[in-house]
């Protein structure tokens, strides 16, 4: 900042304001005074100051506790105290406090104007370095949100083009996605709550990237082992997206989506309200858009049978409410099902 900077003398004493401001304003620098503590302030709400001068003993205020008010009204603000020979440990103290300095009485007034130097520089350091840091992380959050967003970016189309080898699941996670973001807003959910319910239906089964295509095609009942497998993939989905989604609410969609309503699912087996509400909503989308799809181990459900199935379960695999929202609003709903699936093809 250099000789341009601005300061501020704080004394009771008119002839040592004088002589202070003069001898500062000789070296090239801005220099206004004040009387005591009050007349400081009003002169540091009004302008900018980069370094006070300020007595320590003064009648009312005194030079500490401007330092504290300077502290919080413009912390970027250097502050030297003046104190006798006498009082030195009070401006030791006040140091420790966060003041930049301190000068005795009677003055040295080479020592005046290099202790005045040495703050501004710094406090030009301390501003540079701050201002180096937040540019840094601003540019490192920028790096890193962009990072993300290409990973994100992979993974939904790796999923998408998991579905698109496999005619059983082809758009699945499309179509999962619209019905359970039109309930949510038949439901009033907010546009963030709306945003993250589809951000977690469109990959809310990249877990099934750990399944095998034997078990996923199996036409059969499952093993055990092989049924193991498959409840893993809402966990392995959640593993999968940690590095890229940091929205817990969205992980936690992706993870509860095939919990019960009245518990016993998975991965965790909770019950109720204790299944996030995107969970919830995915719970009956996902359900549904299976029903209407060829699986290997079954045919298509008509949408009546896929109702009717909803109804049976309402309350023990699905929340009631949520079925009802679904049938109540199966006008504002596109259903559309997979098409059969070619003959022999195991998906």
């Amino acid at each position: 900042m250099g000789k341009k900077a601005r300061l501020l003398v704080v004394d009771d004493e008119a002839s040592i304001r004088e002589v202070l401001q003069r001898t500062l304003e000789s070296e090239g620098y801005y220099c206004s005074t004040a009387a005591n503590v009050k007349l400081a302030l009003d002169e540091l709400n009004s302008s900018q100051v980069d370094l006070v001068l300020s007595d320590i003993m003064m009648p009312g205020k005194s030079g500490v506790e401007l330092l504290q008010e300077i502290q919080v009204l413009c912390p970027d603000t250097a502050v030297i105290l003046v104190t006798a020979v006498s009082d030195t440990q009070t401006a030791i103290n006040a140091m420790k406090m966060g003041a930049s300095d301190y000068v005795t009485k009677p003055f040295n007034l080479v020592e005046v104007i290099l202790s005045v130097e040495r703050a501004l520089e710094k406090r030009d350091l301390v501003i540079s370095n701050r201002d180096y840091r937040e540019r840094l992380e601003q540019k490192v959050e920028a790096q890193t949100k962009e990072i993300r967003k290409t990973f994100l970016g992979a993974i939904k189309a790796l999923a998408e083009a998991l579905e698109a080898k496999d005619a059983y699941t082809q758009g699945h996670s499309r179509r999962v996605t619209e019905v359970a973001v039109t309930m949510a807003k038949e439901m009033g959910l907010s546009v963030e709550e709306r945003d993250r319910i589809a951000l977690a239906g469109l990959v809310h089964d990249i877990g099934k990237i750990g399944v095998t295509e034997e078990i996923l095609h199996k036409p059969g009942k499952l093993s055990d082992e092989e049924f193991a497998c498959i409840i893993d993939h809402p966990l392995m989905g959640v593993r999968i997206l940690m590095p890229v989604i940091r929205d817990p609410e969205v992980l936690a969609i992706v993870r509860h989506h095939h919990e019960r309503f009245a518990g016993g699912g998975y991965p965790d087996g909770i019950a109720g309200e204790k299944i996030p509400i995107g969970a919830r909503l995915m719970s009956v989308a996902d359900a549904f858009d299976a029903m209407t799809s060829n699986r290997p181990y079954r045919k298509a459900l008509t949408v009546d049978e896929a109702r009717k199935e909803l109804l049976a379960n309402s309350g023990i695999q699905f929340d009631p409410e949520v079925v009802k929202l679904f049938l109540d609003s199966e006008d504002k709903l596109t259903f559309c099902p997979v098409s059969a699936a070619p003959p022999g093809k195991k998906g």
